[in-house]
């Protein structure tokens, strides 16, 4: 015989897991932003012309933790919805979506491959649609904890592309060697 968990056994059940999973999906994005040197202080990327409608670098150090937040949960609605119908695809959306989220950053910054870049954004996008229809059926907060992130990936996409066309001849381009001083004797 089951008997139903009460209300407070599933907010101490949301809240283990969102206690686990925020920071999981939060640390994700921050590591994969770290190695992969994004943002000002990359030399290849300091070098680019960037676009009129760049935003201010600090903007990025405040909208992507906010919006990994509002991710992890989202993701933590989803896995704590047992039983419900469509619980796997959603996970298995969401695992998708946040793969292309982390790919990213390595393919733009570090390998210097801005088109590439600009195909992961697109497919992030799409799978970022599907991730929000497979969580509407599960859980529909969760699903609009993730318009924000639709519509700043939906511009980081624009970006992306703006950026291409600024820089032709910047795809693939390797970083400038330091400096070197030649001493003779």
């Amino acid at each position: 015989m089951t008997i139903p968990a009460s209300r407070g056994q599933l907010r101490a059940s949301f809240l283990r897991w969102a206690l686990f999973v925020v920071p999981t999906v939060m640390a994700l994005g921050f590591f994969s932003a770290r190695l992969s040197g994004s943002g000002p202080g990359n030399s290849w990327f300091d070098a680019l012309a960037k676009p009129e409608m760049f935003p201010p670098p600090g903007a990025f150090g405040i909208v992507w933790p906010l919006l990994y937040f509002a991710m992890g949960i989202a993701f933590t609605l989803v896995l704590t919805a047992r039983g419900a119908r469509g619980r796997g695809p959603a996970v298995a959306a969401f695992v998708a979506q946040l793969g292309l989220n982390l790919a990213w950053s390595p393919v733009f910054f570090a390998a210097h491959a801005m088109t590439t870049a600009l195909w992961i954004l697109v497919a992030l996008d799409l799978a970022v649609l599907v991730t929000i229809a497979l969580f509407w059926r599960v859980r529909r907060p969760a699903a609009l904890l993730l318009v924000p992130y639709l519509a700043w990936i939906g511009f980081a996409t624009l970006l992306n592309w703006e950026f291409i066309r600024a820089n032709p001849g910047a795809e693939g381009a390797e970083r400038a060697a330091p400096a070197t001083t030649r001493f003779e004797i």
